[in-house]
């Protein structure tokens, strides 16, 4: 998700506003109707306020009355509220072997579980060695135990899949319903 920074947003205020007519729009949203920039001008500063150029590409551009620092502020703060309740999403990786004793699958299966808890996607991976490339079959049969014991918190986004040595398989965390 793209977040807009604004401090990269730049507005033309009061004197930066070279046009010869604006529409304008008063600090309570009501249009003003379309005057010559020296009128809209005098009415900002009579409110002791900013005249903002809020669309520039618009014929007539539109100006608009407003206190610039205050709502350069508030942006800025909604902006931070944004960031705050993102949730970046990861790839946790969990390898194992295909002669894996049973604590240790269940030592992988409570990471994986917990990887899927918190929202982040899960690529578990079976490494070949040696003479157990001739059975790759065993590696599949672990992936897909392990996928089952995982449908409560995720999804099997990828099936079993060989890439030379190892085995792969991706499961994405299941929506929490709130």
């Amino acid at each position: 998700m793209e977040v807009l920074n604004i401090n990269n947003v730049s507005h033309q205020i009061n004197e930066e506003i070279t046009d010869n007519e604006v529409r304008m729009i008063d600090e309570d949203g009501a249009q003003l109707g379309i005057m010559p920039i020296s009128e809209a001008m005098q009415i900002a500063i009579q409110k002791d306020l900013d005249l903002v150029k809020i669309a520039p590409t618009s014929n007539p551009p539109v100006c608009k009355v407003m206190d610039y620092g205050k709502y350069r502020y508030e942006q800025a703060k909604k902006v931070k509220e944004v960031r705050r309740h993102q949730h970046v999403v990861e790839v946790k990786e969990i390898r194992m072997s295909p002669s894996i004793g049973e604590n240790d699958f269940k030592v992988k299966l409570r990471n994986g579980l917990k990887f899927l808890k918190e929202g982040d996607r899960l690529k578990i991976t079976v490494r070949f060695r040696g003479r157990e490339m001739a059975h790759t079959d065993l590696g599949e049969k672990l992936l897909t135990r392990f996928a089952e014991e995982c449908t409560e918190f995720g999804t099997v986004d990828k099936n079993p899949k060989l890439d030379g040595r190892h085995m792969s398989m991706f499961l994405t965390p299941k929506q929490s319903r709130n």
